[in-house]
């Protein structure tokens, strides 16, 4: 008898062990929290607990040299995880579309979600306090299992640490769960189209 696997879900994780750039991109996220009035009435507005640049911020890598350093480090690893994935991008590089900041508050998350017009996504974890909650995939036959049995493995959860970088495939659905920490949870959030 043969089983094979098919279609798999691929997850890229690295830990970026540039101290000096988590760093800088913590003061950074942490001065955009205090300064950024757009962002913060967006957040507010829309029950966001804690701080996102989402709607308000779309030039980060221009803005602050920190967030230049981290798309020259983005760059080199979505173009591996394309690779990886086996993308045929017809001689073309994925490219940077987008990439917000998140500062997240005790009692915060983000319900499930996926990213539209976008090949590549992902998140690299600045900031991570000791119960802060981590980010839950979905396995995306989920909608199609109609009558099956339950089993394991519907969802998985990635606890990061500060440094970690995670890339999914942006129709990927997945969720932040709710930081049941103290202290703020940071990230940087980002696309990649083709």
């Amino acid at each position: 008898m043969t089983v094979r696997s098919l279609f798999p879900t691929t997850l890229y994780e690295e830990a970026i062990a540039d101290d000096a750039l988590i760093a800088d991109l913590d003061a950074s996220v942490r001065m955009l929290a205090e300064e950024d009035m757009a962002g913060r009435r967006w957040s507010k507005a829309h029950a966001y607990r804690g701080y996102t640049s989402y709607a308000s911020l779309n030039d980060l890598p221009m803005r602050d040299p920190a967030f230049a350093d981290l798309k020259r480090v983005l760059d080199r690893h979505v173009a591996a995880f394309a690779a990886a994935c086996g993308f045929d991008l017809a001689g073309r590089r994925l490219k940077l579309d987008s990439l917000w900041v998140n500062l997240l508050k005790p009692g915060g998350g983000h319900s499930g979600h996926l990213h539209p017009h976008s090949v590549v996504s992902g998140t690299l974890y600045v900031a991570v306090p000791d119960g802060a909650g981590g980010i839950r995939f979905e396995d995306p036959r989920l909608p199609m299992l109609m009558a099956a049995p339950t089993r394991p493995g519907t969802f998985d959860t990635v606890a990061p640490r500060a440094g970690t970088l995670l890339l999914w495939e942006s129709w990927l659905r997945h969720e932040v769960l709710p930081h049941a920490g103290k202290g703020e949870r940071i990230s940087v959030s980002f696309n990649y189209r083709w």
